[in-house]
């Protein structure tokens, strides 16, 4: 007899996985359905009075002149990083790694001297 006689030949059989009709799904209430469709409606209503409120910005003049600056600061490093290729990103690291002091090279440590 061949080593493989004794190798099962049907499909896996997973587990939690069995035949799709054992499984009945419960019927879902009307009154459930009812209930959400009444709190889409709710939500919907909210959400229009809250758009027809007028915003009103509570910030002093000194926090909206600073949420500025880092907005523009923040688009400036953005341009600055946009600007470079990787090219020109890995030679600027390699030249940042030449002007590094020895100091900051790894040990080199050895066992036998």
């Amino acid at each position: 007899m061949s080593e493989y006689a004794t190798a099962q030949k049907s499909a896996l059989k997973l587990k939690g996985i069995g035949d799709i009709s054992a499984g009945k799904k419960k019927k879902k209430k009307a009154k459930e359905s009812k209930h959400r469709l009444e709190q889409v409606v709710t939500n919907q209503e909210d959400e229009e009075e809250k758009t027809t409120k007028a915003y009103v910005d509570k910030r002093t003049p000194a926090q909206v002149a600073f949420d500025k600056m880092q907005e523009k600061r923040q688009m400036e490093r953005i341009l600055n990083k946009a600007s470079k290729t990787h090219k020109l990103r890995v030679e600027d690291f390699n030249r940042h790694l030449d002007n590094l002091t020895e100091h900051y090279d790894i040990p080199k440590v050895s066992w036998t001297k």
